[in-house]
This record gives C-alpha cells, sequence and structure tokens, in this order.
C-alpha cells in the first residue's frame, strides 16, 4: 500500500497537485446491485413503475453524476470525461438489477472515483424510482472493477 497521497506533512487533507503529470488515457469500471423483490424487477421489465423509466432514469442519473464527482467528492478533481457509459441489466437470480458504470478520460488523474459514483446514484436513482413498492430492496457491492491508464497502469478485481 502506497502513502496516502491527499495529507500534507501536517496531515491536513489537501487536493494533489497533478499539473505535472502527463494526460494520458484512463479508463475505470465499476459495478453495484440492487437487490429487489422478484414482483418489482417485473414492474421495472415491463415499464409499470409509477414513476416511469426506472432503467432509463437511472442511468441519466449515472451520467450525470460522474460528471459532477468533483462536487461530490471534496477532493476530486474537475475532469472533462469523454465517455460516460451506464448500464442497468436486470439479473433474475438476484432478483434484481446489475448497474455497471465505465468512464474515460484524457487527463492527469484517474476516474475510479467517477465510475463509482456512477454506479452509486444510478442505483440509488433505482431504490427511489420503485420504493414504494418495495422498500427492502438492497444496494449491494459497489465496486470497482477495473482501472486502465496513468503511472500505476492496469488494475483488475478479483472474480467474486
Amino acid at each position: 500500500m502506497s502513502a496516502l497521497t491527499h495529507l500534507d506533512a501536517a496531515g491536513a487533507a489537501n487536493m494533489v497537485d497533478v499539473s505535472d503529470k502527463a494526460a494520458t488515457s484512463r479508463t475505470a469500471r465499476a459495478e453495484g446491485v440492487v437487490v429487489m423483490l422478484a414482483e418489482t424487477l417485473r414492474l421495472i421489465r415491463e415499464g409499470d413503475a409509477k414513476k416511469g423509466d426506472v432503467i432509463g432514469t437511472a442511468r441519466l442519473a449515472g451520467i450525470m453524476a460522474a460528471k459532477r464527482t468533483h462536487e461530490l467528492i471534496p477532493l476530486c478533481h474537475p475532469l472533462l470525461l469523454t465517455k460516460v457509459r451506464v448500464d442497468c441489466e436486470p439479473d433474475d437470480a438476484l432478483p434484481g438489477l446489475r448497474v455497471t458504470a465505465e468512464v474515460r478520460v484524457t487527463g492527469q488523474t484517474g476516474v475510479e472515483m467517477e465510475a463509482l459514483t456512477a454506479v452509486s446514484l444510478a442505483c440509488l436513482t433505482i431504490y427511489d424510482m420503485v420504493k414504494a413498492a418495495d422498500r427492502g430492496m438492497r444496494i449491494e457491492g459497489i465496486r470497482l472493477l477495473e482501472k486502465d491508464g496513468g503511472k500505476s497502469g492496469s488494475w483488475r478485481s478479483e472474480p467474486r
């Protein structure tokens, strides 16, 4: 484990200076799941949720969240993202929705937090859209799947 880069010599939190880093292509992918009743998943699939298109709304919420990560997490840099993709796939085995996000940038810092934020907000939006039908839903397993680019190169999570 490397030293914490967001602490100065006195131990105070600060934003890392990335001005001397080269701009490189960087990608991150993250996932999470919303576990729900089978009946709730059916409502979503059939488009019968009272609030409307759950998957489409969650996808847009995730994209918007990725673009605003620096406003939500104090020490994140504002980034000019070049790609944000959010997918919400029904999974009957859960039952629920599996949410994934892929974020890309050409820049001086990575996009792991943007991918994780996209997944988190998409999952929260799913919960909000169908909570009247299923208050017992669970948001689980939000994690980074992989990242590429930058000084540290590539990283992949172990399968679970």
